[in-house]
């Protein structure tokens, strides 16, 4: 067979070749004209319906419309379609379904071109992606930057008011960044109502969705398709005003140490989501939480919430773009303004605890009015209620003690296993088992910052001895014995 799909028998018909000739010569006008119109001219030429099928986007092209989900079914199912003809092209999946009086090595001959000249217009369109994706990666960094008027202004004033992030990270971002980049098609046309930029900082994929202040989901289905299928984990924050960028670029980071391989995109708004704090009692809980707060402003709060989130100064750093060095640096200011120890564990709970906590009804200041309120304790009446109460119990409730003292010790060492082993005096791979067991008696992420914090202050809450890792009974050395 040529390029053009003549047979031999064609060759030997004069009628037969002139027929194919006419074929790829309307197939290569439509070709010149969009992908659209080539499919749709495919399906002409079939006498049926033709289909662009994007294992990712779904139904790139379709003629007519709705032959989507048929041609999308078909792609992936190809034994339960055998009347369909296809053919991978472009990075997708190329489905015809002639009609029944068209001869089958016609169809074949249209399935064959139509892809050939589908692959040949996604080199040229690769051709100019690099292009592309640089200008798209820096726009995402003039966002950053805050540069909110000139990228507004380029991609058409300002009917583009708020913005979506997703920050996605893995071994296979390259791969997922080309797959999503064909998926969502993204277009810089000016004056649309709503724009997708996708770039790559820092070895991550950066997707940030500008809209008029809502989405249609399109781009969160995508974006958990392709993390899916590419196993990254991600975080999304939003929407929020556009000039809030760096505030959801922040946020998505954060939460994207949520994430995990059962749940891979995780929304910022459900990081930290507690179940403790509806709770507390609303005025003295707000009062306090505005008392101990009173010293920092909005940027000092969303550094200290973002580092509680993640976990650690690098990763806070990270999602701030910002330096370890720096982070660090704030971090010992803020100390010095709340007049505690934030590297302490209970007062990095109680001082999460005060960042979730909603505004207080008046501006009272201090609860007693000598100054702010202290992080080290909390006020009576806060935690020591009934309701708080039966939430730890829920939580922690039901852990031997030997697990219950383990796990106290290691949220103490700001969950690092070494000291925390060395504290009990047990192996690493012993303290590692039991945390494990942890996990599976309690149904949390123990590698979450924020559970970790509300297991923290259960375990308090439920206190009724010290949990001293030297009431671990042993029976020598550091063999432990279950009691």
């Amino acid at each position: 067979m040529s390029t053009t799909g003549t047979t031999g028998h064609e060759a030997a018909c004069p009628g037969g070749a002139r027929h194919a000739r006419e074929t790829t010569d309307r197939l290569l006008r439509a070709a010149t004209r969009s992908g659209a119109h080539l499919i749709a001219e495919a399906a002409l030429l079939v006498q049926g319906w033709a289909v662009l099928a994007d294992p990712i986007a779904g139904a790139v092209y379709s003629t007519p419309a709705a032959a989507a989900a048929d041609g999308v079914h078909a792609a992936a199912d190809p034994y339960e379609h055998p009347h369909c003809l296809q053919r991978p092209a472009a990075g997708a999946v190329l489905v015809l379904a002639p009609g029944p009086t068209v001869p089958p090595e016609q169809a074949a001959r249209v399935a064959t071109t139509t892809a050939a000249l589908l692959e040949v217009r996604g080199q040229r369109a690769a051709e100019l992606r690099g292009e592309q994706m640089r200008l798209h990666t820096t726009l995402v960094g003039l966002l950053l930057a805050g540069h909110t008027t000139a990228v507004a202004d380029t991609l058409g004033g300002n009917r583009l008011t708020h913005v979506t992030v997703y920050r996605l990270t893995g071994a296979d971002v390259p791969t997922a960044h080309q797959v999503l980049w064909r998926a969502v098609r993204p277009s810089l046309a000016p004056h649309a109502d709503a724009c997708t930029l996708l770039g790559r900082l820092d070895g991550e994929l950066v997707v940030a969705e500008l809209h008029r202040g809502g989405d249609d989901g399109r781009v969160l289905r995508l974006v958990s398709r392709v993390s899916e299928r590419h196993h990254l984990l991600a975080g999304m924050a939003g929407p929020l005003p556009l000039a809030e960028m760096p505030t959801a670029h922040s946020d998505a980071a954060a939460a994207r140490h949520s994430a995990t391989a059962d749940r891979r995109i995780v929304p910022a708004d459900a990081v930290g989501t507690s179940r403790l704090t509806p709770l507390l009692p609303t005025a003295p809980y707000a009062r306090w939480a505005g008392s101990v707060l009173r010293p920092l402003t909005a940027a000092h709060q969303h550094l200290l919430l973002v580092w509680l989130r993640t976990g650690s100064k690098p990763r806070a750093a990270t999602a701030l773009g910002l330096s370890a060095g720096t982070v660090r640096a704030r971090i010992r200011e803020l100390s010095r303004l709340l007049r505690a120890d934030l590297e302490d564990a209970t007062v990095q709970a109680h001082l999460l605890l005060a960042l979730r906590a909603p505004a207080p009804a008046d501006d009272s200041g201090s609860e007693d009015g000598n100054g702010p309120a202290r992080l080290e304790t909390l006020p009576a009446g806060l935690l020591d209620t009934e309701a708080a109460r039966s939430w730890a119990r829920g939580l922690v409730g039901g852990l031997e003690p030997h697990l219950r003292i383990a796990l106290t010790c290691w949220l103490g060492h700001h969950a690092r296993t070494a000291p925390a082993a060395a504290e009990l005096h047990v192996h690493r791979t012993t303290l590692a088992n039991w945390l494990t067991q942890c996990a599976e008696h309690l149904a949390q992420n123990l590698g979450d910052a924020t559970v970790r914090a509300e297991i923290h202050l259960a375990l308090r809450a439920t206190r009724t001895g010290p949990d001293d890792p030297a009431a671990l009974p042993r029976r020598g050395g550091r063999t432990y014995r279950r009691l």
